[in-house]
């Protein structure tokens, strides 16, 4: 399981976010066998928690840019968005 999630943390938000949703689409199906469905979830629930680090990394890399009355420019942290 740790070589799994070690892959995991090499992934990429996009792919992260892709494989997250090929597994929801496979356990929606009713197809997958218990076992199967359960280590399926398991991966998904740590694709999640990836992805959410991996948006909360990028939140908190983005600024506000701010033009003041004078015209100079300067930037601030972006407000933190409730999720």
């Amino acid at each position: 399981m740790a070589e799994k999630n070690e892959e995991l943390k090499n992934l990429n938000f996009e792919e992260a976010l892709a494989k997250l949703e090929n597994i929801v689409r496979e356990l929606e199906s009713g197809r997958t066998k218990l076992d199967d469905a359960v280590a399926s979830y398991e991966q998904a629930v740590a694709l999640k928690k990836l992805c959410q680090e991996k948006l909360a990394a990028a939140t908190l890399k983005v600024e506000k840019i701010e033009i003041a009355k004078d015209g100079t420019i300067s930037t601030s942290p972006l407000d933190s968005v409730e999720a």
